[in-house]
């Protein structure tokens, strides 16, 4: 665990591949989706909470924090890191943030310690993570300093593009391997998005047996 280090966990998309409505709280081996990123990521941190808008009683099973946006207009992930910031800001003592998409339940064990070895030699930078060449932007350490900067980019220069602000500022990125799996190697950034995606990660969690 790191303990300096909070995270969130981004769950407010529309889900409009999946049909609408809260796709973290879709059954996925017999719990919600959310409750499986919530078991890979919170050992990883030392506090977590929970990105989305409307009521949050709907949450209140995985028994975090939940943050609304903190900007108006639906304006996407870089809302929720945004508000994750300026909560770890507030409630925490910790000098940086995880940030993970509620939809991936097999995110990496160690992806915040990778994270965190990354940015240890560029102070001040943003360690992004990849797999298989892809960056992605939603899985990143972010400094706490850079709450007032994403602000601006995000209401003053009405910018909602994560990978616009990352490339903004100093970044590393951070290549991690794909995940054996019940006997296959899977991409270990695999999100749901469709019901065939939702069949497929079923699947895969059948195949590692209890």
């Amino acid at each position: 665990m790191s303990r300096d280090i909070a995270g969130i966990i981004l769950a407010g998309g529309l889900s409009r591949r999946m049909g609408g409505g809260d796709k973290t709280l879709l059954a996925l081996g017999g719990r919600p989706l959310l409750g499986h990123v919530v078991a890979r990521l919170a050992p990883q941190v030392g506090s977590l909470a929970l990105s989305a808008n409307g009521d949050p009683a709907r949450f209140a099973a995985s028994g975090l924090s939940v943050l609304a946006d903190t900007v108006e207009g639906h304006a996407g992930p870089l809302a929720g890191i945004l508000a994750g910031l300026e909560w770890a800001a507030a409630n925490t003592a910790c000098k940086s943030l995880v940030t993970a998409a509620g939809d991936t339940p097999f995110l990496p064990a160690d992806l915040v310690a990778m994270l965190a070895s990354a940015a240890a030699d560029r102070p001040g930078s943003i360690a992004v993570a990849s797999s298989s060449g892809r960056r992605h932007p939603t899985f990143a350490l972010w400094p706490l300093g850079l709450r007032q900067a994403l602000r601006h980019f995000l209401v003053d220069e009405d910018n909602r593009r994560v990978s616009a602000f990352v490339e903004h500022h100093d970044f590393v990125e951070v290549e991690f391997p794909l995940s054996a799996l019940g006997g296959s190697e899977i991409d270990p950034f695999f999100n749901i998005n469709t019901p065939d995606d939702l069949a497929v990660a079923e699947r895969l969690l059948q195949s590692i047996g209890p």
